[in-house]
C-alpha cells in the first residue's frame, strides 16, 4: 500500500499505541490544512492516511494527540501533541512516517 502511513509505538509499555488521534495537514497558501484525519488502530497503526493518487509534492504534517493518549491511563506527559513536518518530493512515493513515543520523549524516522 502506497500514500501516507504511521504507526505509533508506547516506549514506555512496549506496546503498539492503540486510539492515538492522528491529524494530516498539508502546508498550502501559508496556512497548514487538513488533509485527514484518523486513530491508531490496536496494533497502532493508521494504514493509509492518504492514498498514493492523492499524495502531491510539498510540505506535509501529521499531528498526534499524545496528551489524550497518555491520559487515558491517568499518565501525564511533557509532550501534549507531537507534530512532525516531513517533503514529499515530485516524483512521489510511498511515506511511512513511525512515531515512537513515551511520556517524556519522542523519536520518529522514514519508515518503509
Amino acid at each position: 500500500m502506497s500514500g501516507i502511513s504511521t504507526h505509533v509505538l508506547d516506549t514506555s509499555t512496549g506496546r503498539p499505541a492503540h486510539g492515538v488521534a492522528v491529524l494530516l495537514e498539508r502546508w498550502e497558501l501559508d496556512a497548514w490544512l487538513p488533509c485527514a484525519t484518523s486513530a491508531t488502530d490496536s496494533d497502532g497503526r493508521c494504514h493509509q492516511l492518504l492514498a498514493a493518487s492523492r499524495v502531491a509534492a510539498g510540505t506535509y504534517r501529521l499531528v498526534f494527540a499524545t496528551a489524550a493518549y497518555f491520559s487515558r491511563d491517568g499518565r501525564h506527559t511533557f509532550f501534549p501533541e507531537v507534530a512532525i513536518a516531513f517533503e514529499v518530493p515530485a516524483d512521489g512515493g510511498n511515506f511511512h512516517v513511525p512515531l515512537l513515543v513515551s511520556p517524556f520523549s519522542y523519536t520518529t524516522y522514514r519508515g518503509s
